[in-house]
């Protein structure tokens, strides 16, 4: 393994919010009281403004970290010269009253393994991303922290002054550390912890065995799973593309975008993934999320924040940034950007809440006129050019990533219109696939015998192999091994990953190769019978997650380093949806 970049972080939540946890037990990142809220700890985009809370040992040795298996729980052993220890964080979430109890607390236990370690507990909050440092107010068992955007209460068993005065202490007996919004803490607090701990470990652990996972990388499915479950805020069903802002997909590319939103595109997918692993109720709650942006469907953005407001307007931050990396955003102008696939992925991501008998009362929340109006929306903007898939801000044109959902959303849409026998919706479907066809055959590149980024036929675009994972081609088809064979040899780097484009855009050359892609590329040699290379291909990417098992937005293409925001959901999605589609490949083959 190359030493490339890795993001040595882990994260666990309990879909309310999410904290980042760097390898020597630092909290990174921790955005309250919503997950696209400022952070309260945020040195994962400045060391000297964002804040932190870490664990550190006087003369440290080495650091690991691990998940308790099948959970969101996390663990970071830390060795040192006079002895040894583990920092057990989690964010508590469990079944209690039928309803999931998922507070604004993060739990940390210092747990003592062996020796007399020195340690020292540094908490150090921010608010207003880094503008506000807090007063701080000592109570018997207690730290508040006051003037933030939210105010914080740190309850624990250990010696206050020396954290107040960020001053070394023995460790001898387990610490226990809750960190809440500003509300009495009156349980005993060693209890509260172990049963809190007990509880959460559980739920994830009942969660994983009620999922679907096939008998090949399991243990990176439970991983992307999880991953994928944690950026679900449940409170409205929006889905976080990822729970980072400005990680750059390449050093000093510019390149730093604010991701903690719902994009329409990534919650397909996501929700694709989901139900494949035989989880249901995340679609449940992302349709609750859905039907209320629907109310205008001529409104339609491809992204909005989690409580369903439409604007997220962009502004840049008096922050270093990830490594220097500037700017750090907040905001993301592309919620202004016209990109009309967003219509069919609808469509799509509402197909199983249509036809699913699972759904007792979906009649009283269901009807085709949503359907009908996407429909229309898609007929009108056939022939208007937008920004596609990769929101590109200084061109638009007529892409074929945007065509081949109007085809596969109307095609659903036809299967919604049979389900309810309304043939007045399965006209309208039937049309759209023909007007759709009639536009992915425009960017067909008879020169290179390779369907094109979009009509203007000026590039090559990944988004091609999306034609063969949603069966516009077909296996066994001349035109579809030649597309699929120029695709690879133009987009592919040496480290055989796959780039989103290879021209240069609004900000340049690209150096990064999108983590999706990869697994775009991959199903597309499943569709086509090459399951070994599938297989290597599979190998190959998975090496290139973290030390956890996270995958990152970007994967470089020089040596495979990690960039870009983290963990993205879109990347592990690609997982899933590669591996689960390898695995029924095989079974097929099995039984013919």
């Amino acid at each position: 393994m190359s030493k490339a970049h890795r993001y040595n972080l882990g994260i666990t939540g309990n879909c309310n919010y999410l904290a980042y946890v760097r390898a020597d037990s630092a909290v990174q990142w921790l955005c309250w009281p919503f997950m696209d809220s400022s952070f309260i700890f945020g040195s994962l985009v400045d060391d000297k403004k964002g804040g932190t809370f870490q664990i550190i040992p006087d003369l440290p040795v080495a650091n690991k970290q691990r998940y308790v298996e099948n959970t969101a729980i996390i663990v970071t052993n830390l060795k040192c010269e006079d002895g040894e220890f583990d920092v057990i964080d989690f964010a508590p979430r469990y079944q209690a009253n039928n309803r999931y109890n998922k507070p604004l607390q993060f739990f940390r236990k210092i747990k003592r393994i062996s020796g007399q370690p020195r340690i020292k507990i540094k908490c150090e909050p921010r608010g207003n991303y880094g503008e506000s440092v807090p007063s701080v107010f000592v109570g018997s068992n207690h730290i508040n922290y006051r003037g933030l955007h939210i105010n914080l209460r740190l309850t624990t068993n250990g010696p206050k002054t020396y954290i107040l005065e960020e001053r070394s202490f023995l460790l001898t007996e387990d610490i226990y550390l809750i960190l809440s919004c500003d509300e009495p803490f009156d349980a005993p607090l060693k209890e509260t912890y172990e049963e809190y701990y007990y509880k959460t470990r559980e739920h994830w652990r009942m969660w994983v065995k009620e999922t679907y996972i096939p008998n090949l990388f399991q243990k990176e499915l439970i991983r992307s799973i999880i991953t994928i479950k944690l950026h679900q805020y449940e409170d409205t069903g929006a889905i976080l593309a990822a729970g980072t802002t400005s990680l750059p997909e390449y050093p000093g590319s510019g390149r730093n975008w604010d991701y903690r939103y719902c994009w329409l595109r990534d919650s397909y997918f996501s929700l694709g993934a989901l139900n494949s692993m035989g989880h249901f109720e995340e679609a449940e709650r992302y349709l609750q999320f859905i039907h209320n942006i629907l109310r205008d469907v001529k409104k339609l953005q491809p992204m909005y924040r989690l409580n369903g407001q439409s604007e997220m307007v962009e502004r840049d931050l008096d922050l270093e940034g990830y490594m220097g990396n500037r700017p750090v955003r907040i905001g993301n102008a592309a919620y202004t950007q016209k990109q009309f696939d967003a219509y069919g992925q609808v469509i799509l991501s509402l197909l199983p809440l249509y036809t699913d008998e699972r759904i007792i009362y979906r009649d009283q929340v269901m009807n085709t006129d949503i359907i009908k109006d996407l429909l229309n929306e898609i007929e009108k903007r056939m022939d208007e050019p937008d920004a596609g898939t990769w929101e590109l801000r200084g061109r638009k044109a007529k892409h074929v990533g945007t065509y081949i959902f109007h085809w596969a959303g109307s095609k659903a849409a036809y299967k919604i219109a049979e389900y309810y026998n309304d043939n007045e919706l399965k006209e309208k479907a039937i049309k759209i696939t023909k007007l759709s066809e009639l536009n992915i055959e425009k960017c067909y590149s008879e020169e290179y015998e390779c369907y094109m980024a979009d009509q203007d036929q000026g590039h090559f675009d990944a988004t091609g192999f999306l034609l063969i994972i949603l069966n516009y081609l077909q296996p066994g088809d001349v035109r579809t091994t030649k597309h699929f064979q120029r695709l690879q040899k133009e987009l592919m780097s040496p480290e055989g990953m796959i780039y989103r484009y290879k021209t240069p855009d609004d900000f340049g050359d690209t150096h990064a190769c999108f983590t999706i892609c990869t697994y775009w590329y991959i199903e597309s040699l499943i569709c086509l019978n090459f399951l070994k290379e599938a297989e290597d291909s599979l190998k190959n990417i998975i090496q290139h997650a973290n030390h956890l098992g996270l995958l990152s937005e970007d994967l470089s293409s020089e040596d495979g380093g990690q960039w870009g925001n983290f963990p993205q959901t879109y990347s592990h999605v690609g997982l899933i949806n590669a591996v689960g589609r390898l695995a029924r490949k095989r079974d097929q083959m099995v039984f013919e």
